[in-house]
């Protein structure tokens, strides 16, 4: 078995001026870095233009995370909850890229209002599934997000919502450990 460190592209999915995911994504990226046997990737949809790829027209930007996506063996994507689902730039990134996604393990980290963004969750599973992507149970999910975190960008419950990451963190490793080695196998689709 591959014993190289598990590939984790955390992909930042908002876009919006003002947006509270930055703070939510390095929190995670932080508890990522500190699990064994991942290595972090950052991908932020603001820094990529991707609103360009809502019209047609993908950027250098947004062809530069194409080869970022592919290298890697699991993702997080950490999203809102926009109008009870999740926001049009994650869509677009989604869906200008298809073989990058396959056999690969994808887990949640969502924020919002009451909802902690659980239903663009489950928007997003069944995209992925289409995409032949294996999403993990275990999610993050922060409710009143702006409420739950301190100036310093560390959530007040850290002990909670560190046991929640970690436990999305042992399936994402899993199942890419295992996806992994079924894909240096066998290429997916062969």
């Amino acid at each position: 078995m591959n014993a190289a460190p598990l590939r984790l592209v955390v992909i930042v999915g908002s876009t919006r001026e003002g947006r509270f995911g930055p703070t939510v994504a390095d929190w995670f990226a932080e508890e990522a870095r500190a699990h064994a046997g991942v290595d972090i990737d950052v991908i932020d949809l603001a820094e990529a233009d991707i609103t360009h790829v809502l019209c047609g027209e993908p950027t250098p930007e947004v062809a530069a995370i194409t080869p970022r996506l592919a290298a890697a063996d699991a993702f997080v994507v950490v999203t809102p909850e926009y109008n009870h689902s999740y926001p049009a730039s994650l869509k677009a990134a989604i869906d200008w890229h298809y073989v990058q996604w396959q056999a690969k393990p994808v887990g949640f980290v969502s924020y919002g209002g009451l909802g902690g963004g659980l239903r663009a969750v489950e928007h997003l599973r069944q995209v992925f599934a289409e995409l032949h992507a294996v999403t993990v149970r275990e999610t993050v999910s922060f409710h009143m997000a702006w409420e739950r975190f301190g100036q310093d960008g560390t959530p007040h419950d850290a002990d909670i919502v560190s046991g929640a990451a970690k436990r999305m963190l042992d399936q994402l490793v899993w199942w890419g450990r295992a996806l992994r080695q079924a894909r240096e196998e066998l290429p997916y689709g062969a």
